[in-house]
């Protein structure tokens, strides 16, 4: 996909785009770190919330691991308190929703490795003990909505791959407060109403249920990015080399696969616009070059991370849950929150390396 960033201080330059995915968006110097760490991933402890108060809640803040369980319930609330520990760990699942799958497996496996654990990506005891022993929080807490949360603002239902009706939005919001606390707490929305049942999401006033995931941040500053486009995955090392995080990644596809080799950091841009122009794309209707404004909707998400591969960048995605199910048309393609704790700890000139070969199909 073709699209035009802008890459400015106070000048805005134009570049052409020839992934599926970037925007013009005004960077900003990324984010400097606080602190120094340890050679591994620190845990990252719960949030200072009270757990949830809620019987489902309290079951899921207590779930361990037993071999001969069979029961899909136990295993589901088994995953939730996995999948939100490794989060704060930041080894991302990417969506938080108690399921098996892919995104999962490599989480497992990239916190197994850290923890010189046998990195097979399978649940045990032993893995389970590990999350838990430096991070004993709740991983689900009780929230209040606020009065701010039910303002939104919030956008009307966006059409999917309409890019004119897109163009014509002031900003592509989250469209419902679902969506909205979804995404802010790392969770399928499958997940989050199947913990609230019957709960109107848009009322100030109302508690409900929410993982308490991890901050958005890393603690110490990124200087190296490896991209795997065979796994799908992201992986961010400080200057050391020591792992601070993994991500799922959408990377390419066998149409239009990503680049190969070593690149950089050029830039940050947070909540980016986004550019259509159909004489340079091979999808879409429009007629003519179209730019459709900032927002968590847009089709790059809420962050673009450039890189000196011109037209190239790492930027979030509308569709949190098909993060590395469906193939991109070059670019790389994360979670909203995890572009964000990317972007936050990314330093300018940090190395990116490509590797391996996209195995997805458009």
């Amino acid at each position: 996909m073709t699209v035009l960033v802008s890459r400015f201080a106070l000048i805005a330059v134009l570049a052409l785009s020839a992934c599926d995915d970037k925007p013009p968006a005004k960077p900003a110097p990324a984010k400097t770190v606080q602190k120094s760490a340890p050679a591994q991933p620190a845990v990252v402890a719960a949030p200072p919330a009270a757990a949830a108060s809620s019987p489902l809640a309290q079951t899921i803040n207590a779930a361990t691991f037993d071999p001969a369980a069979t029961d899909p319930e136990a295993h589901r609330n088994l995953l939730i308190r996995i999948q939100t520990l490794l989060d704060r760990a930041h080894f991302s699942p990417g969506v938080i929703d108690g399921r098996d799958g892919t995104n999962l497996t490599l989480a497992i496996k990239a916190f197994q490795t850290s923890r010189s654990l046998t990195p097979d990506g399978a649940i045990t005891q032993a893995l389970v003990e590990t999350l838990t022993a430096g991070d004993a929080g709740p991983v689900l807490v009780d929230y209040t909505i606020t009065a701010q949360d039910e303002a939104g603002p919030f956008s009307p239902a966006i059409p999917k791959d309409d890019y004119e009706a897109m163009a014509k939005l002031p900003a592509l919001d989250y469209m419902t407060p679902l969506e909205m606390l979804a995404e802010r707490f790392h969770m399928d929305e499958a997940l989050l109403q199947a913990l609230n049942p019957g709960v109107d999401f848009g009322v100030a006033g109302t508690t409900i249920v929410v993982t308490a995931a991890g901050a958005d941040t890393l603690d110490r500053k990124v200087e190296r990015i490896e991209i795997d486009k065979a796994l799908g995955q992201v992986r961010a090392f400080d200057k050391d080399g020591a792992l601070l995080a993994t991500y799922p990644a959408t990377v390419g596809s066998t149409e239009r696969p990503a680049p190969s080799g070593e690149w950089a950091v050029r830039t940050l841009a947070p909540r980016p616009t986004y550019t259509y122009d159909p004489s340079r794309l091979t999808f879409g209707k429009p007629k003519g070059k179209l730019t459709i404004k900032a927002g968590p909707n847009n089709p790059v998400g809420s962050t673009w991370i450039d890189l000196t591969k011109d037209t190239y960048g790492i930027h979030g995605t509308p569709d949190p849950k098909l993060v590395n199910k469906r193939a991109s048309h070059g670019c790389v393609r994360l979670t909203n929150w995890d572009a964000a704790e990317l972007g936050s700890a990314v330093n300018k000139g940090a190395k990116v390396v490509f590797m391996g070969a996209e195995a997805r199909a458009k």
